[in-house]
């Protein structure tokens, strides 16, 4: 394969990307939306919506294979498409996420509510911002922004925590208040794993940069 005939592919292989990192931002905004406004069509299409998601992962990958076998890459261009193929895993599992939020909203049905939502829908706010900006970084190789966005998944992280305990505390007071306690436990859950998701996004993205893994940043699988 001619060289600028793969660095097309290569970029197109990116774009790719870009429309993936999209399709789960949108599951991810619809679904807390479906939790927020009790809308169980809109949960239940997220659900349906998923199945496009993956087949996107798998799609992608093909083409990562195709471009590994039809000219040895070198080690700059090795590293966007390692690199890719782990990003659209943890785009993925964002998608399951955010699925897994949109099963709980239909589970939920037309229980009253416990309390209004105000720290979920801020919680998937901030992740589906880390997701834009993380893949934005990765469209720009901007290694400087990436290393900023795996320093706002504390901020999530005190988020749930501040959800989990006020939860906790509707528990202790009321019994019967568990279940649905517990299914709103489970949506932050769901969303922090998304910022770890995220922020390993951009840990990938500063490999791609530079080559190198920031000492100082861990990976969450």
């Amino acid at each position: 394969m001619p060289r600028d005939l793969f660095q097309r592919h290569l970029r197109e292989l990116q774009d790719h990307v870009l429309t993936m990192g999209s399709m789960v931002e949108t599951a991810l905004y619809r679904s807390i939306d479906a939790l927020r406004t009790r809308n169980l069509t809109l949960a239940k299409q997220v659900i349906a919506d998923d199945s496009f998601i993956d087949t996107k992962r798998y799609e992608i990958e093909e083409e990562c294979i195709e471009l590994i076998i039809a000219q040895q890459p070198m080690a700059s261009d090795l590293r966007i498409i390692i690199a890719v193929l782990n990003i659209i895993v943890d785009l993925e599992r964002i998608g399951d996420h955010a699925e897994g939020i949109a099963k709980i909203s239909v589970m939920i049905g037309d229980e009253p509510p416990l309390k209004p939502l105000i720290d979920l829908p801020r919680m998937a706010e901030l992740a589906g911002s880390m997701l834009r900006r993380a893949l934005e970084a990765f469209n720009n190789h901007d290694a400087e922004a990436a290393k900023k966005i795996c320093g706002e998944d504390d901020a999530i992280d005190n988020l749930y925590d501040q959800v989990f305990r006020e939860l906790l505390t509707f528990m202790a007071e009321d019994p019967k208040t568990i279940t649905r306690a517990t299914r709103l436990i489970w949506v932050g859950h769901n969303l922090e794993r998304s910022a770890d998701r995220v922020t390993n996004i951009a840990e990938r993205v500063i490999y791609v940069a530079t080559g190198n893994r920031e000492p100082n940043i861990t990976s969450n699988y």
